[in-house]
């Protein structure tokens, strides 16, 4: 089956000292980055997708500020697709779809921040066009929210998008996704 990899908005401003800081965005990263060597190693397809923020108003992933810069754990190389986005779906007013149609994809691995936004946007259109969506969720971070004066922890909000998700997509650590592709 052709399987592509889609890493979503795994940028600075998510990290340590960024804009946005996740919770734990450096254990996701890594193991995004074991997903993105698992796919170089086997020569298939890799979309970067990078978020920039031109709404009135946005505090970050601004144009023109280090934020926008991914990780150094899944830095795009020469040949992979980088795809730039507006929205949180990332095929919405993008060529993410006609791209992985070229590309004749049949199934997408799909990680990346946040969870609770581009994620799951994301995973949801994916599986609305017909792609089949192995989610590593272990390798997607995302951060406490608020909500009419409830506070809730990162940890609840991931859990709750991931239970949701599973209608979507097949919700898997990065072991399991891994294990997948050998199958």
């Amino acid at each position: 089956m052709n399987t592509a990899l889609i890493l979503i908005d795994i940028q600075m401003d998510y990290f340590p000292g960024g804009r946005m800081e996740l919770e734990n965005p450096l254990e996701a990263a890594s193991r995004a980055g074991r997903l993105l060597a698992a796919f170089r190693q086997r020569r298939w397809p890799t979309v970067h997708i990078q978020h920039l923020s031109t709404r009135p108003g946005a505090t970050f992933f601004l144009p023109d500020t280090d934020g926008i810069a991914f990780h150094a754990s899944i830095a795009p190389q020469a040949g992979e697709t980088v795809i730039v986005k507006h929205f949180p779906n990332a095929f919405r007013e993008t060529g993410l779809l006609d791209h992985l149609r070229g590309l004749k994809a049949e199934r997408l691995v799909v990680c990346g921040s946040m969870t609770h936004m581009c994620v799951d946007a994301t995973t949801r259109a994916a599986a609305d066009l017909g792609f089949p969506v192995l989610l590593a969720a272990d390798a997607c971070a995302t951060r406490a929210l608020a909500y009419g004066g409830i506070q809730v922890p990162a940890a609840h909000v991931q859990a709750a998008f991931l239970a949701a998700l599973k209608s979507y997509a097949q919700v898997l650590s990065t072991d399991e996704v891994l294990a997948q592709l050998d199958a």
